[in-house]
């Protein structure tokens, strides 16, 4: 597909763009509203596709769990294997659309490794995640994200005293969820490793504040979130953190997301989840019992 679609797609779901600019936009350059149409399914996140693991799967037990935070209840999904035992928690963020079906696969996706997962929704600070995607995307811009941080801290802390967990927590974030993994790094010393993909990075100054061991992944076509991978690096660097960076050739931001249509790119997608749940093995300690 055109390099400047998917960049339009971008700019679009990053709030860069009005619906009627967007589809205006890329009317002229598909040629036609009729071709922007045929267009759209393509670029669009089909949930329909999201269960990898599916949500009845027979070996897994996953529910609706609320927690408390400072900034109020947050509400989550959380999943795990059926058979009984102490194991580590994984805490799962997402993208600038809330908690959505691919976010719970990827919870369930977790779980089969034998972990406690949980998918956290960071809209209930704004009344929960809509059904609508371009509802919970255009909803995403009124949560602060101070108070998301907040509440990640909280979430962290939940985990890591749940009955069920070893008190080894981690986190994965996707796109905003990456961000917040990096922010959450530098907010919470409970955090044990964070795998960020393609997310922002936090200022310099704050990286002296991170315990956590970070796993960052980032796309090759990514140029906002890529121009501050240098200064990051260096400051992890010159803070004697742990951490690994990979980036991957021919990639989109968003590659890893399987319901994403045009940018998913399933190589460097399947490379990237085996990279995420060795570093969580590592960091955290390998699942008893996975399902």
């Amino acid at each position: 597909m055109d390099q400047r679609i998917i960049n339009l797609y971008d700019r679009f779901t990053h709030g860069g763009l009005s619906r009627r600019d967007f589809l205006d936009r890329l009317a002229e350059l598909a040629g036609s509203a009729a071709a922007a149409a045929a267009l759209l399914p393509l670029l669009q996140n089909d949930y329909a596709r999201a269960a990898v693991v599916p949500a009845e799967d027979a070996r897994l037990a996953a529910e609706r769990v609320s927690y408390e935070s400072p900034k109020g209840k947050i509400d989550g999904y959380l999943a795990r294997p059926k058979s009984k035992g102490k194991r580590p928690a994984v805490l799962v963020i997402h993208e600038n659309r809330g908690l959505n079906p691919h976010l719970e696969d990827v919870a369930r996706r977790l779980a089969v490794e034998g972990f406690l997962a949980y998918a956290v929704d960071l809209l209930s600070l704004v009344g929960g995640t809509p059904p609508s995607e371009d509802a919970a995307r255009e909803l995403h811009p009124k949560m602060n994200q101070d108070d998301a941080v907040v509440a990640l801290v909280a979430a962290t802390a939940f985990l890591k005293t749940h009955a069920e967990s070893t008190a080894k927590v981690g986190a994965v974030g996707f796109c905003f969820g990456g961000l917040m993994i990096n922010r959450l790094a530098a907010s919470s010393p409970d955090l044990d490793a964070g795998v960020a993909y393609y997310g922002r990075q936090v200022p310099a100054a704050q990286v002296p504040n991170i315990k956590a061991a970070l796993l960052l992944h980032y796309a090759e076509n990514d140029e906002a979130v890529n121009a501050g991978i240098a200064a990051y690096e260096a400051a992890l660097k010159a803070n004697n953190k742990k951490y690994a960076i990979h980036t991957y050739p021919g990639t989109q931001h968003a590659f890893n997301n399987d319901t994403g249509g045009a940018r998913y790119n399933k190589a460097a997608a399947d490379l990237a989840w085996g990279r995420t749940l060795a570093f969580f093995k590592e960091n955290l300690g390998t699942p008893p019992n996975a399902a």
